[in-house]
């Protein structure tokens, strides 16, 4: 419950600012001094609390303001009624990340015509969005990858648990792993069928599980796949909250230790697990600079009038790299620790 209040109290935070009156127009705001932005986020997760952090600092560094919204639901229909009450409102710039990029190409394309649009976190490249903001889901996937050949050298038996496979972001990191674990060629466009049959030498790709941002369905599937099978050697978890929900599954089934864990992500369980020598590693973005650097592109393409100029803000291909990063056991703690100060957790 007080992660929760955190939350909410940021995301109040985050509404509020100088720039036009609530009640201005769309005209009025686009004068105001301060652009009117917002950021929105494809869940409401630990790991976008640390996302609202960095909007926060980039609304004092980059003088602008900014709404967070976050579907409590996770859902496509939940972000649209986001979106179209952001556009009622005349925010001048919207960083996204879209549920199901695929089936909201028409939709993403209405808002990049009323407002500046990007995407973080995870991608719409069908769309007008102007840049993604955020690292290679494909290469993290790879690097996780390595980090489950690194749990179980002599291979085995991997089970994935990720919570949508309609979301860019999700697809194209369990291709990564699949493709690193299976030995194949870099080929990010690649997509392998939740039932497709993936065996390689040394290891196999059971079963992907989803389980549709509900908690209480990933730790059922986690408990059905060790149930089901005695010969898994490890379990990934692709989102923020999974790894956790792993941890506790396992420890439950009485084969902590037998079972390898890697995952996404800073999760606190997760980065605790790897101190503890239950987690092997996780591969971590950097959702503060995500929420940061969005606002910072943002501000600085809604004050750039001239389209062919706006352009030339953009980084090369209309990719802002923000790399992912292994962390284990070695350099968990001070990865923590930065992050506690970031997010004002440190001790004082």
């Amino acid at each position: 419950m007080k992660r929760c209040s955190i939350l909410l109290a940021l995301v109040a935070t985050a509404c509020g600012g100088g720039g036009a009156s609530p009640g201005a127009t769309p005209a009025e705001k686009q004068t105001a001094a301060r652009p009117q932005l917002a950021f929105v986020t494809n869940c409401v997760a630990e790991f976008w609390t640390v996302a609202t952090f960095g909007v926060e600092a980039a609304k004092q560094e980059f003088d602008v303001d900014a709404l967070v919204r976050m579907p409590a639901n996770g859902t496509a229909e939940e972000q649209k009624r986001l979106l179209e009450d952001l556009l009622a409102r005349g925010v001048q710039g919207i960083a996204l990340s879209p549920k199901d990029p695929e089936n909201m190409t028409a939709l993403l394309d209405q808002v990049a015509a009323r407002t500046v649009l990007i995407t973080h976190d995870s991608d719409a490249p069908s769309s007008q969005r102007l840049c993604y903001v955020g690292m290679d889901n494909y290469d993290a996937g790879r690097l996780c990858g390595k980090l489950v050949a690194e749990a179980i050298p002599a291979g085995g038996a991997v089970v994935l648990l990720v919570g949508t496979l309609d979301q860019d972001n999700a697809r194209r990191r369990r291709q990564g792993i699949i493709d690193e674990l299976l030995g194949r060629t870099h080929d990010p466009q690649r997509f392998d069928a939740q039932t497709a049959a993936l065996k390689g030498d040394k290891y196999e790709i059971r079963a992907t599980f989803t389980d549709e941002f509900n908690r209480q369905k990933g730790k059922a599937a986690a408990q059905d796949a060790l149930a089901r099978w005695g010969d898994v050697a490890c379990m990934v978890g692709l989102f923020e909250y999974e790894p956790p929900l792993l941890l506790e599954a396992v420890q439950s089934a009485g084969r902590l230790g037998k079972v390898a864990l890697v995952g996404f992500d800073e999760n606190e369980a997760t980065l605790q697990g790897i101190l503890d020598g239950h987690v092997h590693g996780t591969v971590v973005q950097n959702p503060y600079e995500y929420g940061r650097r969005s606002l910072e592109l943002l501000g600085k393409l809604v004050r750039e009038p001239d389209p062919a100029q706006r352009r030339a803000l953009l980084p090369p291909g209309g990719f802002l790299d923000i790399p992912a990063r292994q962390i284990r056991k070695a350099d968990c703690q001070a990865f923590w620790d930065d992050l506690k100060v970031k997010t004002g957790k440190a001790k004082k």
